[in-house]
């Protein structure tokens, strides 16, 4: 029987098909999309890791037993470790100071993203929080398998792609499905129908923050 995971995945296939067609992905892949513009996104991508890490710890704060605290804290420590990895050469390379960029503001697409995260991880049932954290593990590894292969060796955003194409990066998006698929097995119908909800919505979410970095979309300055 077909899990909730699956159910979901299928059910956002839409926005998931946009997301491979978008630009910012595509040219990734190719390793000609334009540096100010990866620039962009890895220094909205380093201050979303701080809050998305932040969004796992209180789920598993909030996790009905000691296996969901356990999980949830190791994912929370896991995606620092290795993202931060990335994000330091990746920063160092563009010239951002780390420092700085701690404290800057997240561009509206990052905001929007984590304030959900973060609030649907406070004042949602535990359910939902799982499910709203599940598409940004699993459409990273999507993304990062479908274009390792095809990727040029030298591509300048090789090491990008590498770290999301990792079968241990793999192993934790299988670990955190089967929390959701039980978690939803569990699951009244209506507390089913909101985790499908908060799914499609971070789904949406993962699309808006490639497309904002694209678009490098900004706060507006009205000065």
């Amino acid at each position: 029987m077909t899990g909730f995971a699956e159910h979901a995945w299928q059910a956002t296939a839409a926005t998931r098909a946009a997301i491979h067609r978008h630009p910012f992905i595509a040219e990734l892949a190719a390793g000609t999309l334009a540096r100010e513009r990866f620039r962009f996104y890895i220094a909205q991508d380093a201050l979303y890791l701080a809050r998305f890490s932040r969004a796992l710890a209180i789920a598993g704060a909030r996790a009905p037993d000691a296996a969901g605290l356990e999980a949830f804290a190791g994912w929370a420590l896991g995606a620092v470790a290795v993202e931060t990895r990335l994000h330091r050469q990746f920063l160092a390379e563009f010239g951002i100071d780390p420092a700085g960029l701690a404290a800057a503001e997240p561009a509206p697409d990052c905001r929007a993203y984590t304030d959900f995260l973060i609030a649907t991880a406070y004042h949602e049932p535990w359910e939902v929080t799982v499910a709203a954290l599940v598409p940004c593990f699993r459409i990273y590894w999507d993304v990062g398998c479908a274009i390792a292969g095809s990727a040029a060796p030298d591509n300048p955003y090789r090491a990008w792609i590498d770290t999301y194409a990792d079968p241990g990066f793999g192993a934790a998006v299988e670990a955190i499905l089967a929390v959701a698929d039980a978690a939803a097995a569990a699951a009244s119908a209506p507390l089913n129908a909101r985790m499908h909800a908060a799914y499609a919505r971070a789904t949406t979410y993962e699309y808006l923050f490639w497309d904002g970095a694209y678009r490098q979309r900004a706060w507006p300055d009205f000065a």
